[in-house]
């Protein structure tokens, strides 16, 4: 596999671990229930596409 092949992979990859892991820090700062189940239900939903791997 050549590199340019490889890069679209590589940004799926970045940005998608930069997403979870502002979604667990914002999920780290609420305070309301609220607030919290949403986020949960997010990384849940993103957890869903790497079932070997829990997110929360």
């Amino acid at each position: 596999m050549s590199a340019p092949s490889r890069r679209p992979e590589i940004r799926r990859r970045r940005t998608r671990a930069e997403k979870i892991a502002k979604l667990r820090k914002r999920l780290a700062a609420a305070s309301a229930a609220p607030d919290k189940e949403r986020l949960t239900a997010k990384l849940h939903r993103a957890g869903l596409a790497s079932p070997g791997n829990a997110l929360i």
